[in-house]
């Protein structure tokens, strides 16, 4: 599969600079990162949630896990985990397991973790398991600045 085409118009409409990072295939972020070599703490995995208003997509370092508990009081929410057959049906230009974390570019809800805000570079799934994304601090920085920024996990 090729990268997602959402994401690629997303980059391409906010004039967003980037590179791929192509790779043999994997089937979670952690492995994405080990076979890219790229530091765990800067590869951003999206973790899809979900309640009776709509859905959120927490974004936090692929090291890390989400504690949802927080989300939910930070959004006053009773959110849980999204089922596949929910991400298939979301984005069906992505496999699952590597939707990328730009929650805008699907008109998704977004909160991100802030150790994510000062990472120098920041990598992530391209919506396949054979590229990923590279992206300066800048960049993050603007593909995130309609998101909310608070503590999603423990660090």
């Amino acid at each position: 599969m090729e990268m997602a085409s959402t994401l690629i118009k997303y980059l391409a409409d906010n004039n967003l600079s980037y590179d791929k990072l192509s790779h043999p295939h994997t089937v979670t972020t952690l492995a994405t990162a080990r076979a890219t070599r790229v530091p765990i703490n800067a590869m951003a995995k999206s973790v899809i949630l979900e309640d009776e208003l709509g859905y959120v997509m927490a974004v936090v370092p692929a090291s890390q896990h989400v504690k949802i508990r927080e989300i939910n009081v930070l959004l006053d929410r009773n959110l849980g985990l999204a089922t596949e057959s929910e991400l298939r049906h979301l984005f069906i230009d992505c496999e699952l397991g590597a939707i990328p974390p730009i929650g805008e570019a699907y008109g998704i809800q977004t909160v991100v973790d802030y150790s994510l805000d000062d990472c120098e570079d920041v990598y992530f799934e391209a919506g396949n398991h054979e590229d990923v994304i590279h992206v300066n601090c800048s960049t993050f920085n603007e593909l995130m600045k309609n998101s909310e920024h608070a503590v999603l996990c423990m660090h």
